[in-house]
């Protein structure tokens, strides 16, 4: 499959995307634990089907020293007992975050709560935003069909 628009030669992508993936940086070097951030990005791309995000964050994550049996078990997080509350809430958060049309509310006070009581105001500050990043790139990259499979660790860094 070949993508649609081809963001590296695009100079309308070029500017743009240049703020827009310096937001990027901005949340990998927040307080919210990398891990986190990871296991977040990776199940907001499997909610969108993203898969270039999906084999991105994956591939990111397991160079990081992410466990497979954590990654394999992300789509089904709610069954397994593989992740800390702290990762739990901010799994719940982001779904939520993410499904807002079929919640048709948003996210709901106890999710909102639940999240509030493992992480302080910069790290939550940094979840929503990452919630709201990763669903903007996943939009970018499913509209244009970003191929997936050929991503390297570190490649956009």
């Amino acid at each position: 499959m070949d993508a649609r628009l081809d963001y590296f030669t695009s100079p309308t992508a070029g500017k743009a995307l240049k703020h827009f993936m310096s937001a990027g940086k901005a949340l990998k070097d927040s307080p919210l634990p990398a891990a986190t951030q990871e296991l977040v990005a990776l199940r907001v791309s499997q909610i969108n089907g993203c898969a270039a995000c999906i084999d991105m964050h994956t591939k990111e994550a397991a160079a990081a020293g992410e466990t497979s049996v954590r990654l394999n078990l992300v789509a089904a997080w709610r069954e397994a007992t593989v992740f800390t509350e702290a990762e739990r809430a901010a799994l719940e958060l982001a779904e939520e975050g993410t499904r807002v049309a079929d919640a048709a509310r948003g996210v709901s006070d106890e999710v909102w709560a639940y999240a509030a009581k493992h992480y302080d105001e910069d790290q939550l500050t940094a979840l929503v935003v990452l919630v709201s990043f990763m669903n903007a790139v996943n939009r970018l990259n499913i509209i244009t069909q970003q191929p997936a499979g050929g991503y390297e660790p570190g490649q956009f860094h």
